[in-house]
């Protein structure tokens, strides 16, 4: 997949279909999205989605928001998915003074080269947000391109928005925030070493320290997924500052894996989020940690075999 990133000055030869937005945590509705645009590239056309780099809030609202998915994530994501190109935008107070009219021919005609576009209804682009689907549908037939209107999709009679996605990871409502975005939340980051407690009390660990602009649910214990290069392993999950043994300030994403030997410092892994387990706990020492840890990691392996 082809990334354009920090630049506005740009050129796609080929015809594309296009799909604009945030895409956080690219949930069911987004994925809906991508699936007409993926769709064209029978018809010849790259498939290609437009995102604003920083986002909207964080350029008007001054303050930076926790990410569903981080910006590594999200581009995982779209390759995987089948995306051609990329278009991480600039967005600074030049190119969001840009009028909606204007980003129509500049950059999704001109620079975009665009022949289809999949938006959703609720679609805002340009100046104060003035450019929507009806835009789109004027200038289309001007410009020679096509319009795909997608409905929102559901989920128990409420539509699927990335806020209604962030506000169940927050609770820590795993299995709802699966069926939202279509996959188990994940966090997905370097293995560094630890403290080396876990080892002692016969439980080790990996350990992971999650990006920075990364939404995390509750701390708190997990059952959890654990994806190393090709193979797909099980373990219990600690999400937290380990308050028992350490007074590091930063959150941590700490697993045991069942059945685990091998040596993954330095290695990228990936830490799927299935169940919450209890919340985060200070204990009196390290025995009464060693017996609790004991007792999640049966209730662990207990769970695994019943959702294997």
């Amino acid at each position: 997949m082809q990334i354009i990133q920090q630049t506005t000055d740009f050129y796609i030869e080929e015809k594309t279909a296009a799909a604009l937005g945030k895409f956080d945590g690219i949930h069911r509705g987004h994925q809906k999205l991508l699936d007409e645009i993926l769709e064209q590239k029978k018809k010849g056309r790259k498939a290609v989605v437009f995102t604003f780099d920083p986002s909207p809030a964080t350029l008007f609202q001054k303050t930076k928001m926790k990410e569903l998915s981080t910006k590594k994530e999200k581009e995982a994501m779209f390759a995987e998915m089948g995306v051609d190109i990329l278009i991480e935008f600039p967005l600074n107070e030049r190119t969001a003074a840009m009028s909606a009219e204007d980003f129509i021919e500049e950059v999704l005609v001109k620079r975009m080269n665009v022949g289809f576009i999949a938006a959703g209804t609720d679609l805002s682009f340009g100046y104060k947000g003035a450019g929507d689907t009806k835009l789109l549908n004027q200038f289309s037939e001007e410009y020679g391109f096509q319009v795909e209107i997608i409905e929102k999709v559901c989920h128990e009679g409420r539509e699927i928005s990335s806020s209604y996605v962030r506000e169940e990871v927050e609770k820590g409502n795993m299995e709802l925030v699966a069926a939202l975005i279509g996959k188990t939340y994940s966090v997905t980051g370097t293995v560094e070493h630890g403290n080396r407690i876990g080892r002692t009390l016969g439980f080790p660990t990996t350990n992971l320290l999650p990006e920075e602009e990364k939404l995390m649910p509750p701390r708190g214990v997990y059952f959890s997924k654990i994806y190393v290069d090709e193979s797909v392993y099980h373990g219990v999950t600690n999400i937290g500052y380990k308050p028992t043994v350490s007074d590091e300030p930063r959150m941590g994403v700490e697993t045991f894996i069942f059945d685990f030997e091998k040596d993954v410092y330095g290695k990228e892994i990936t830490v799927s989020l299935e169940h919450f387990k209890r919340p985060e706990m200070k204990f009196d020492g390290l025995e009464e940690l060693k017996t609790q840890v004991d007792l999640d990691k049966e209730a662990g392996w207990k769970y695994f075999q019943k959702n294997i």
